[in-house]
């Protein structure tokens, strides 16, 4: 075994990733997949001595074969490809700059592109849907209201599902105005606010469920353990249905997760003509350009850009020929 390399890669995932770049441990997690599945790949085509870790697996043609085989042979979307390269990428910036060994065999992988993909839409839900789902928990029972506060505070703060795992009960203020503290990706703290009827169902549900402990998370099972990310999404998927027996027109083929309620937060808020750069620092993206694609998967917010667009270029730019504000248009088009 290249103990050399075995070291980096060791020191990569304990040392670096949380405590230099200050990765999440789900983004460690999916990093530490990326290597599972390239070594599977190692040993499923003998790219090395089955069991050992040597640099003939980070060969450029191995690493191309590799992503091949994640859409080929797992199903992997580009998307998720794209991610697997880019934990590789990581690494092989690391090793290069802590080894210079092996700076010749990893400067090969940093060359190699992200496959270009279909352009992302989003699934979302109408406020008419998000309403009628948040209706459907019954508060009057134990599990009810926790499961009201849940989905409530999932649609009005737009958290990522482990954001809302992780809150614990001192993340609340509920004074006026009240907020909730969140850790996001990169463990960036950020502060969002609550309207006053959310945050009296989870005053409500705190003093059901007797949470008084600052250190306590906000959202348990029976037994007493945070929810997980599976027992959200069974919450979820079990009040879609019975919103969905009662108006499924509202949902059509929607796949409805957790994931879902922030997309939907997000749209609402543009909808409602909330600027990009709030929306962005609400939601936690590290940029605008994230945030964007909302906007290019509303077709009326498209329409709207498109035609205040036209209304600038007109009043602003009149001396353009009309061909001129044709490519004008044409080029705003393709990038919105």
């Amino acid at each position: 075994m290249n103990t050399s390399l075995t070291a980096l890669i060791t020191s990569f995932f304990t040392a670096y990733l949380p405590n230099v770049v200050g990765y999440s441990e789900n983004t460690i997690k999916s990093y530490r997949d990326t290597f599972v599945l390239l070594f599977n790949f190692a040993d499923e085509k003998h790219l090395c001595p089955r069991g050992r870790v040597n640099t003939d697996i980070f060969g450029k043609e191995n690493i191309i074969n590799f992503l091949e085989w994640l859409e080929s042979s797992r199903n992997a979307s580009v998307s998720t490809r794209n991610q697997r390269l880019a934990a590789l990428k990581s690494f092989c910036k690391y090793a290069s700059s802590n080894a210079i060994e092996y700076l010749d065999i990893f400067q090969q992988i940093l060359d190699i592109k992200p496959k270009k993909g279909l352009s992302k839409t989003v699934d979302y839900l109408s406020i008419d849907a998000v309403a009628l789902l948040i209706k459907k928990p019954d508060s009057s029972t134990h599990n009810g209201i926790r499961d009201l506060a849940l989905l409530s505070l999932l649609y009005e703060s737009g958290c990522r599902v482990q954001e809302i795992i992780d809150v614990k009960s001192g993340n609340i203020s509920y004074n006026a105005p009240a907020t909730i503290t969140v850790i996001g990706k990169g463990n960036k703290a950020r502060i969002i606010p609550l309207s006053q009827n959310v945050t009296a169902i989870i005053g409500r549900y705190a003093k059901t469920y007797q949470i008084s402990n600052p250190e306590q998370h906000l959202f348990t099972n029976h037994h007493k353990e945070p929810l997980t990310r599976s027992g959200v999404t069974y919450i979820l998927r079990k009040y879609t249905e019975k919103a969905k027996q009662e108006e499924s027109s509202l949902f059509g083929n929607t796949n409805v997760h957790p994931h879902v309620l922030r997309h939907s937060k997000a749209m609402h808020l543009l909808e409602s003509g909330v600027n990009l750069i709030y929306i962005r620092d609400f939601l936690g993206h590290s940029s605008v350009t994230t945030t964007e694609i909302y906007a290019k998967s509303n077709p009326e917010i498209k329409r709207k850009y498109l035609e205040a667009a036209a209304l600038n270029i007109d009043s602003a730019i009149n001396k353009y020929s009309e061909k001129e504000k044709q490519t004008l248009l044409d080029w705003l088009r393709k990038s919105i």
